[in-house]
């Protein structure tokens, strides 16, 4: 394999990472761009938009595509993070699917694997979690994998402690084509700061909430006014479906409103590099995942 990062010469390539859900495709995606792009959380479906981390390795630019986690899908949202996952594979160059090592070979992933077969497409295999499996366990895995002829290659990972990582993100680069970058090399991701500051809050809700609060809530980032200070006013409004998930959201003396309001502030501020002023309001909004400008907004398509 030829080391590209000796060749004086420009690279760039499309990198989609897919998988079910939770399998650790946004940290994957976040340790491959070395800074945080993607929400992440315990909670399955969180990435519902195909968040564009850019990342470098010697003179390639690599594009990585975060996208939803592919599952049965019975609601209009999930037939619509389905679909944009598909499309993400479909944009890249590369596709790396991701397998959660503990969890084995689950229905969701039988079903990718089938699909892939059925559109004839060969992708990379990430075995993720690799620290939580016995050696001889996750080797008879691999090979299971491995005989479904599906994949070009087969990496061990965890995302989480970065171990493998690496390794993966050298070969991608190395199967770039040559061409010129789609980005600046300090940029690391492509999406708008009002699209990153929602997910940052929506991030905080499941943290914090994720055994109260179902999957029907949602934020939106309504105001960005640049102040002549360098700082930034932000305000947010989080939907909810029920009265009873706006009282949840909200808190006894609006104490978890306020405490969700200070972890995105400060996670902002971390990532922004500057000042946030954040004000955050709770609406009830029945159908909101019926409202075709919301999936305008996520940058998804509305599925019927």
């Amino acid at each position: 394999m030829t080391d590209i990062q000796d060749e004086d010469v420009e690279r760039c390539g499309f990198v989609a990472v897919i998988g079910a859900p939770n399998a650790g495709k946004s940290t994957l995606v976040n340790a491959l761009v070395g800074a945080k792009v993607a929400i992440v959380s315990h909670k399955v479906q969180t990435t519902r938009t195909r968040v564009t981390g850019i990342g470098m390795e010697g003179r390639t630019q690599l594009v990585f595509l975060d996208t939803p986690g592919i599952f049965s899908p019975k609601r209009r949202l999930d037939r619509a993070m389905v679909s944009a996952a598909w499309k993400g594979a479909d944009d890249a160059e590369q596709v790396v699917l991701m397998v959660d090592a503990k969890k084995g070979i689950t229905e969701e992933v039988e079903a990718i694997i089938e699909s892939l077969k059925a559109a004839k497409r060969q992708v990379i295999l990430a075995i993720n979690k690799i620290d939580l499996v016995r050696r001889d366990s996750l080797l008879a895995f691999a090979q299971e994998l491995h005989d479904t002829g599906v994949f070009t290659d087969v990496f061990m990972i965890s995302a989480m402690n970065g171990s493998g990582v690496a390794d993966l993100k050298k070969h991608l680069a190395s199967l770039a084509p040559v061409g010129p970058y789609m980005y600046p090399e300090d940029q690391i991701a492509d999406v708008t700061m009002r699209l990153l500051a929602a997910e940052i809050t929506r991030e905080k809700i499941y943290l914090r909430l994720h055994d109260e609060l179902p999957y029907s809530t949602t934020v939106e980032t309504e105001q960005w006014e640049e102040k002549k200070d360098g700082s930034v006013r932000i305000a947010q409004v989080i939907h909810v479906e029920r009265d009873s998930q706006k009282g949840i959201v909200i808190g006894k003396g609006g104490q978890m409103l306020k405490l969700l309001g200070q972890m995105a502030r400060e996670d902002m501020e971390e990532n922004f590099g500057r000042k946030v002023h954040l004000f955050l309001h709770v609406r009830v909004t029945e159908r909101w995942a019926d409202d075709r400008t919301v999936y305008k907004d996520m940058g998804l398509d509305y599925v019927d």
